[in-house]
């Protein structure tokens, strides 16, 4: 159902979507496994893209899923998981230690920990972040306070996400114009985000590489006019 929903919407709108299959933090170990060996069933014959894990980081430890990652990184499959919001720096730590993820959901807290900062720079770790979920998730208190803005000018590769829409109630252009409102962001911070999350986006270099024209001819006219 939900592959056939997302082919569907990728004829209708010719937006280009993959489903990232997510084991959560209060998964035992079995469940964990099951999960990665769907997403090595259906990576290569349907819209299966890579393995997350999600959920509560502060009031379950990463113990019960470090196999499942070990077989992911094995079979080389492409991993995201959520670290550093309801926990600090410690959680990123030991989640690129342990799971070698490719791209980090939200690691907004990598900012209380300036060597964590110089490696995801160095190794150019992709942060999935989420400034208006982080607020209501009372990770920060306002928006003025969320780190965006610190981890972009940091050199943090960076990438603007609405979180789950049904939960946080705002959309992807609401956001934009939030940065733009309390952080003075332009076109040139919204791009750069763009080419930020697509060049850690689960997807073949031929896609990148079509997405990137894309990219670069919807920014192109407003680059020319200024």
């Amino acid at each position: 159902m939900v592959a056939e929903n997302v082919r569907d919407c990728i004829n209708l709108t010719g937006i280009k979507a993959g489903i990232i299959l997510c084991t959560l933090r209060h998964y035992n170990e079995a469940q964990s496994l099951e999960t990665i060996k769907l997403v090595e069933r259906f990576i290569n014959n349907s819209y299966v893209v890579g393995f997350d894990i999600a959920a509560n980081e502060a009031g379950y430890s990463i113990d019960a899923h470090k196999k499942a990652f070990e077989y992911a990184i094995k079979k080389d499959i492409p991993r995201t998981a959520h670290a550093g919001e309801a926990r600090g720096p410690e959680s990123v730590w030991e989640t690129l230690q342990y799971f070698s993820p490719q791209r980090i959901g939200h690691g907004v807290r990598s900012i209380e920990d300036e060597k964590l900062m110089a490696l995801l720079v160095k190794n150019e770790i992709h942060l999935e972040v989420c400034p208006t979920c982080n607020i209501q998730t009372n990770i920060f208190n306002e928006y003025r306070d969320h780190p965006i803005d610190i981890l972009f000018n940091a050199g943090v590769s960076v990438g603007i996400n609405t979180d789950a829409r049904s939960l946080v109630n705002i959309s992807l252009t609401d956001e934009y114009i939030k940065l733009g409102s309390v952080f003075g962001w332009g076109i040139e911070h919204f791009y750069n985000c763009n080419i930020n999350a697509l060049s850690s986006a689960f997807t073949s270099q031929s896609e990148k590489k079509r997405l990137g024209q894309v990219l670069k001819s919807g920014y192109g006219a407003y680059f020319k006019k200024n």
